[in-house]
């Protein structure tokens, strides 16, 4: 018995370690999100291709003090691995606060700036307790469960957390049309209980001064995106406020009754 606690032990020291280690090394890389990902194992680069994107879209928030959320640790069940993409994050963002939540107890994971919670990503009091504690985000990033409704349900919940000039990142889009365990559908690409059915149809929003409909009422989204860009597996929205006025269309109207 105490031959397995030492062994434990020893295990879990040496990841801690190993962990530290790359954060020394990361830091000699400190523009290049590819290299830290790389670095910190994470599948980001290398499996995926997120990091070129993150490096266009996050480059002017690096010194700033962000709050940054990610949702989900990786590492499954093992409660002592997982947390590469955090320590990727803590190491391109040297004075943010990175948060993360996790179905799994993964507090070994945690150091300085970084924090983890457990609960899941649709249970929105637990949500709510994360937000209260740590206040709204700059960045937020959904690599959770990637189950469609999960990703849409979140997303409905937390991008009102998300502070005006932030970004809500959602991965791993390829599951909108993956119908066995994520609830996708390869048929109706307009399916609006699919992760880019909904995504696409938030497009809209971002034009809604020129639909021609009368006592239009404006949507949360409708107010603030004010941008969207898809990737390969990927997408990006931006939040703030969306207040440029059509050329011609007033009030959802056409003036005089023509176009």
């Amino acid at each position: 018995m105490l031959n397995k606690l030492k062994e434990k032990f020893s295990y879990q020291k040496k990841l801690k370690i190993i962990y530290k280690c790359r954060q020394f090394k990361a830091f000699l890389y400190p523009f290049n999100v590819s290299k830290i990902a790389t670095i910190h194992k994470t599948d980001k680069f290398g499996y995926h291709f997120y990091t070129p994107h993150y490096q266009t879209h996050f480059k002017k928030y690096k010194f700033k003090r962000n709050n940054i959320l990610e949702i989900g640790v990786g590492g499954y069940k093992d409660p002592f691995i997982g947390g590469n993409s955090l320590r990727m994050w803590k190491s391109y963002f040297p004075f943010s606060k990175i948060y993360s939540i996790d179905i799994y107890d993964k507090s070994f994971l945690q150091e300085s700036r970084i924090k983890i919670f457990k609960g899941s990503q649709v249970d929105f009091e637990f949500l709510d307790y994360v937000t209260k504690k740590t206040g709204d985000f700059d960045i937020i990033i959904d690599d959770g469960s990637h189950i469609n409704e999960h990703v849409i349900e979140t997303f409905e919940y937390l991008f009102p957390k998300l502070k005006k000039g932030g970004i809500y990142v959602v991965e791993d889009t390829q599951t909108s049309y993956w119908e066995e365990n994520y609830g996708g559908d390869s048929t109706n690409f307009d399916n609006k209980k699919t992760i880019y059915g909904f995504f696409k149809s938030l497009i809209d929003a971002m034009n809604n001064e020129e639909f021609i409909i009368e006592n239009y009422q404006k949507t949360y989204y409708d107010k603030h995106i004010i941008s969207m860009h898809f990737y390969h597996n990927m997408i990006f929205i931006y939040k703030g406020d969306n207040n440029e006025r059509s050329n011609f269309i007033v009030n959802n109207s056409v003036p005089n009754g023509k176009i």
